[in-house]
């Protein structure tokens, strides 16, 4: 045990100057879990696995204290000065600290980060989103509702007009949103600049013959960051603004890559893309973070979006309960957490106006009237994984919100009358939940629907 990280019942920590965090902890047989939240706290701040000699007055100031243990449940909670961290609001520098060199130590069998807490003080030195799903909704001029969107299936292998045709198909069956796969790239067979000439013929046709504005979400993930500036920068140029995302796979690309478009692009709607996740989220993984981890840390880092899972509803792995966690810590100025609940303020939580911005959200009232000095703008869960037209009202109900882009692929895709029709028929899905109507009893006199409930029903 390194007992100079260990000072279990500190109630300094709640002071403003420290990232509280919570880990599911195990080492070898016979150590208890305060040797182990001991040795991790060191690592991951100013230590090793021997006390450091060259340590000064200062840099002890600097340590990570272990506050509190739980042995029967191997919790153990975990103190770090934000001052450690790099000032210029740098979400790669942290991760480094918090999950970096802990989870390959031999002595730890178990090292999972369960939960988070920012202070108000840190949040300041965070970007927050700009441009969110508000920001969107006005452009497409959908009211209060879902983005309804899809990922063009296959998810590759199409030519940039095969690509772009069923961006067409989608949006003219009543679609808001179209993204890339997070695999698409700039592959010889779909040029990415022709890509994204054919999109924005598509868009203007589209948008002509039906006199409604749609979004496209283009991946600019690339091997090095000059190609995807370049790349955004092109989007730029073709695009009309307001009518593009950048989407960035924000595990395989990393932290400093969603950053930088966030800092070079403001005024776009950053997706960030979790391909990658499971390895550190999954509930049987001994080792990593947890999907409302995860989610907090992009909407520190700037993302205007994250896919958030399917709350149990569609293919992907995850449980409602931490899916609809992450929703909330995504979308709620006041958020809770297993274990910390976060404020997304950068005032004191006791001030007036926060109380009652608090209040109004609470009640499912507007409090944008705040003023966002105040606090750190939402980012929007994306829902996609295996969801479909008949699925679309569970999730709702389970999610407990619209304010979120639905992304189905095969959802659409495969619609046996088409993509055209697939787009209807999530369309006519969440008219029925709006309304309240009974998915069957509403698809009586929508084709588009009714064929889906028959086809997805089987499936």
């Amino acid at each position: 045990m390194q007992k100079q990280y260990i000072q279990i019942g500190n109630t300094n920590v709640f002071n403003g100057q420290y990232l509280l965090a919570v880990f599911k902890l195990k080492g070898n047989e016979g150590v208890t879990i305060e040797d182990v939240a001991s040795e991790v706290a060191a690592e991951s701040s100013t230590g090793s696995n021997l006390k450091i000699a060259t340590s000064t007055p200062f840099s002890e100031s600097m340590n990570a204290v272990v506050y509190r243990v739980d042995e029967t449940q191997g919790l153990a909670w975990i103190a770090y000065p934000w001052r450690i961290f790099d000032s210029g609001g740098n979400i790669q520098n942290i991760l480094t600290f918090l999950v970096g060199n802990v989870l390959g130590m031999g002595e730890v069998k178990i090292c999972k980060l369960l939960d988070v807490y920012f202070p108000p003080q840190m949040l300041v030195k965070y970007d927050g989103p700009n441009y969110t799903i508000d920001d969107m909704r006005k452009y497409l001029n959908i009211g209060k509702r879902p983005v309804l969107g899809t990922i063009i299936k296959p998810k590759i292998g199409l030519t940039s007009s095969e690509y772009a045709e069923l961006c067409y198909d989608f949006w003219l069956g009543g679609g808001d949103f179209v993204k890339n796969d997070e695999p698409q790239a700039d592959q010889d067979f779909c040029p990415y600049e022709k890509m994204v000439v054919d999109v924005r013929h598509a868009m203007d046709k589209v948008e002509q013959e039906t006199g409604k504005t749609k979004v496209h979400s283009f991946n600019i993930s690339s091997a090095d960051f000059d190609t995807m500036i370049k790349r955004a920068d092109y989007i730029k140029s073709v695009m009309k603004p307001g009518s593009y995302a950048f989407l960035v796979d924000g595990i395989t690309s990393g932290w400093t890559a969603v950053q930088t478009i966030r800092r070079h692009y403001p005024d776009v709607f950053l997706h960030f893309h979790r391909a990658g996740h499971g390895a550190f989220t999954r509930e049987e993984a001994p080792f990593g973070f947890t999907v409302p981890v995860l989610t907090k840390f992009a909407r520190l880092a700037g993302a205007s979006g994250i896919h958030t899972g399917t709350a149990g509803v569609g293919k992907m792995a995850g449980s409602s309960k931490e899916d609809v966690m992450a929703i909330n810590h995504a979308l709620k100025l006041f958020s809770k957490g297993d274990f910390f609940s976060q404020i997304w303020s950068e005032v004191p939580q006791n001030d007036s106006d926060l109380v009652e911005a608090i209040q109004k959200e609470a009640q499912g009232h507007d409090y944008s009237d705040i003023g966002y000095w105040r606090i750190m703008k939402k980012t929007t869960p994306i829902i996609s994984g295996g969801l479909n037209p008949t699925l679309l009202g569970k999730f709702l109900d389970i999610a407990g919100t619209v304010d979120f882009i639905t992304t189905m692929g095969g959802g659409v895709h495969s619609h046996p009358m088409g993509t055209k029709a697939g787009a209807k028929a999530v369309l006519q899905s969440y008219e029925a939940w709006e309304k309240k109507i009974p998915l069957d009893e509403y698809a009586k006199d929508k084709e588009e629907l009714r064929v889906a409930i028959e086809f997805y029903g089987k499936k």
